[in-house]
């Protein structure tokens, strides 16, 4: 009498795939935005889950110090006759922690005061868009400049620090 099982695939086990017959180039990522799609028109979010989440992540920073915007230079700075494309200064200051920022054109560059390594993120809307890190000078850089509406989330050992929301 012969076991069902014995005719089994050699690449399955218990019913497990052991990944030997599957293609290397198969892509996951498409197959995951598919899923995601069909998910979103099939059984959608409820609305008042959705808000329940973005409540919830709301109070994930609510121990964080806000940093008050000290200087700005579309504020505070005196023109010069001439100039143009000129970058934005700005300062953010909460406690001992000073946080000076340059946004131009060619990006966002910036220091921590004083000197310290430390972790920044810009924050476009409820997702970080960029993930910097400062050197031991305090010293940080992004390629791009923030699009619309932006914040900066300053993690400096067990101090959490965010700037005010503001536009490039």
């Amino acid at each position: 009498m012969s076991d069902k099982n014995d005719t089994n695939d050699t690449n399955d086990t218990n019913g497990v795939n052991d990944g030997a017959g599957w293609d290397d180039g198969f892509d996951t990522g498409l197959l995951e935005e598919e899923l995601r799609q069909a998910a979103a028109v099939l059984d959608p979010l409820p609305a008042a889950l959705l808000q329940s989440a973005v409540d919830a992540y709301a109070l994930y920073d609510l121990d964080a110090r806000v940093a008050e915007l000290t200087f700005d230079s579309l504020v505070d700075a005196i023109p010069v006759r001439g100039a143009t494309d000129v970058p934005r200064m700005l300062t953010f200051s909460a406690g001992g922690v000073t946080l000076d920022v340059e946004v131009s054109a060619q990006g966002l560059m910036g220091q921590v005061l004083p000197p310290q390594p430390a972790r920044i993120e810009v924050l476009g809307g409820p997702r970080t868009t960029a993930a910097l890190t400062a050197d031991d000078m305090g010293r940080f850089a992004a390629d791009t400049t923030p699009a619309g509406p932006f914040a900066l989330r300053l993690r400096a050992g067990d101090e959490v620090v965010t700037t005010e929301w503001l536009r490039a």
